[in-house]
């Protein structure tokens, strides 16, 4: 069974996650990459490349259930062995708190390398290694690198970089009314409400890098 172009794009970015990674995205993960308006659209590509023999699923309740077939990824696997036209720099500007929020060390001169199908949409990215422990449900933890799409605005649901008088903090956004909820992934812990005050998003997260050693 044959597949189109998108669907390709999408068990591209699935295999080239599992490369990079050790584990395959989640559903959630897919859609932000994509810009999917929700997650049905992901579970028909995942249906569709399934059926196709492109991709097992072990457990549609999983968060990380997707395993690419290994015959596939011929292509994901030459690019793995041969990585450096198909990586770029971007900076790694400090820290960010997954936990109470803590000032951001900005250092431009320090950069990351990053595979370029992770960032392939039009924009600036940047990197910050997160400190804390509120993003854990979220399979955010600390000293994690997250990858992030410079902007402005955010749906409802995405997870951020916010900015709260000069500090940064990653959470999940929820605007309510004239509020601004920032909710953490761990049940221990309160949202962050704003209703003023110095705040703006530094960007929206699109992945991470975790070092096992």
């Amino acid at each position: 069974m044959g597949i189109t172009k998108k669907q390709k794009e999408v068990f591209d970015y699935i295999a080239e996650y599992c490369l990079v990674n050790g584990y395959s995205p989640t559903q959630k993960e897919i859609k932000d990459h994509f810009g999917f308006k929700s997650f049905g659209s992901v579970q028909k590509y995942i249906k569709y490349l399934t059926e196709a023999g492109y991709i097992t699923c072990d457990d549609w309740n999983a968060r990380r259930g997707l395993t690419p077939v290994k015959s596939k990824v011929k292509q994901a696997t030459t690019m793995a062995t041969n990585p450096s036209p198909h990586y770029e720099e971007i900076p790694l500007l400090g820290l960010v708190a997954a936990g109470n929020p803590i000032e951001a060390m900005e250092n431009p001169s320090d950069t990351i390398s990053i595979p370029a199908p992770m960032i392939a949409k039009p924009g600036k990215y940047f990197a910050l290694r997160v400190q804390g422990d509120s993003m854990i449900e979220d399979g955010i933890f600390e000293d994690d690198v997250i990858v992030c799409r410079h902007q402005k605005t955010a749906n409802r649901g995405q997870t951020v970089v916010a900015v709260i008088d000069g500090e940064a903090t990653v959470k999940n956004y929820q605007p309510k009314g004239k509020t601004i909820e920032l909710h953490p992934a761990n049940e221990r812990l309160s949202p962050i409400v704003l209703s003023g005050g110095d705040f703006n998003l530094a960007g929206v997260l699109i992945g991470l890098i975790r070092h096992y050693e």
